[in-house]
């Protein structure tokens, strides 16, 4: 059976999160459904990264198999007609070697976490960016970030119902960055826990407050301790915005 790889965009606002779920549309089952209408058949995909509710994408990365072998932009364009008018779209696909896997091929993934800072409420990013209205340094929020980057036992950032066999991981990058009344934390590991990201982030904004001190953020992942972790960030700022293989 062919297998394709497909690049995913998605608005995740709408949906229960990427995994099905009994109480509500996921992104997967929209996207399988969709495939299924042109493929004359049902599909299982695999995606590179589970997303939660409220979690964005502009590029998630799936695995499908087909009975047929279809044209690449036939695959592309036929998925989005029978996605509307769900927000999700495939940018690209490609057909690949059945050695590729969507999840396990994949050597690293990168996140950003957009927190919109001002005073004002949003009028264009409602469920697209996290509204603070205090002030934030960002410059604090990136040395604090510093002290998180490597590897590390991070059980403090840790959901408690993560089903990571080891909450020991390389956080290759994060970095904080001001763009005018955005904050953008850059987030790049091979692999994260869940609400990993969700969870420094929320961290980070007590120490970009003045709340926390940088020295404070490193206590908390030093501690090892759940209940240490600042409040999580929402998951309307977070996306999925690449996911890199090997060439």
């Amino acid at each position: 059976m062919p297998r394709y790889k497909l690049v995913v965009e998605y608005d995740g606002t709408p949906f229960t999160g990427w995994q099905h779920q009994t109480n509500g549309l996921s992104v997967q089952q929209a996207v399988e459904e969709a495939i299924a209408r042109f493929a004359g058949g049902p599909v299982r995909i695999h995606c590179a990264g589970r997303t939660d509710s409220g979690v964005h994408a502009t590029h998630q990365v799936i695995h499908v198999d087909l009975a047929k072998d279809w044209r690449e932009d036939t695959v592309r364009d036929a998925t989005n007609a029978h996605l509307k008018p769900a927000p999700v779209t495939i940018l690209a696909a490609k057909q690949v070697p059945d050695t590729f896997h969507a999840r396990l091929s994949a050597i690293r993934r990168h996140y950003v976490y957009r927190i919109l800072n001002r005073r004002s409420p949003p009028a264009l990013e409602i469920n697209r960016a996290w509204h603070v209205a205090w002030p934030l340094d960002a410059a604090i929020m990136h040395e604090a970030a510093q002290s998180l980057t490597g590897r590390h036992d991070f059980t403090t950032f840790r959901a408690a119902e993560c089903q990571a066999n080891s909450p020991i991981r390389t956080l290759d990058r994060l970095d904080v960055e001001r763009a005018g009344d955005e904050i953008r934390i850059f987030a790049s590991a091979r692999s994260f826990l869940h609400h990993q990201v969700r969870s420094m982030v929320g961290t980070l904004e007590r120490a970009g407050a003045g709340r926390w001190s940088v020295a404070e953020v490193r206590a908390a992942l030093d501690a090892r301790d759940r209940t240490r972790c600042g409040p999580m960030a929402p998951s309307m700022g977070l996306y999925l915005i690449g996911v890199d293989y090997p060439d």
